[in-house]
């Protein structure tokens, strides 16, 4: 009967364990990915021709999605940039662009990351052309 008792506890003891390491896992899941919330920003938006560059205004607002994407703007237009190596992108290092005498941000401007926290470079980043997506016009008549 003792025996039977620690083997028991044994059993239990492991299964515990096993549920606390795997619980991780199932919580990750239920996070949306990268791809998952672009895809939500970009419901009701049709693409457009992709632009080299965009006109940049000081209270233009840029997101950043880990993995994916960073997104430029709001309102009716919003364009995304997936870079060269969208595996790369960080919401926790800042974008440093070097640009020369333009009001605009293109994809041949120099652009590095620093850590956020730290302030150490973290990479360099390529930019490829920026693709705009536009809220589709509802037709007259339709409910709002």
């Amino acid at each position: 009967m003792v025996r039977s008792s620690k083997f028991l506890a044994l059993a239990a003891a492991s299964l515990a364990g096993a549920a606390a390491f795997g619980a991780p896992a199932v919580m990750a899941k239920d996070k949306p990915t990268g791809e998952e919330k672009l895809q939500k920003m970009l419901e009701g938006r049709v693409a457009g021709e992709p632009v080299r560059c965009i006109r940049e205004q000081a209270n233009r607002r840029m997101r950043t999605i880990n993995d994916t994407a960073y997104v430029y703007g709001s309102g009716n237009t919003i364009y995304v940039q997936r870079t060269r190596r969208p595996e790369s992108i960080d919401d926790d290092d800042i974008l440093v662009i070097r640009k020369f005498g333009s009001s605009q941000l293109c994809r041949l401007d120099q652009i590095t990351t620093v850590d956020r926290f730290s302030g150490f470079f973290t990479g360099a980043v390529f930019f490829e052309d920026f693709v705009p997506y536009t809220r589709e016009k509802k037709p007259e008549g339709a409910d709002s």
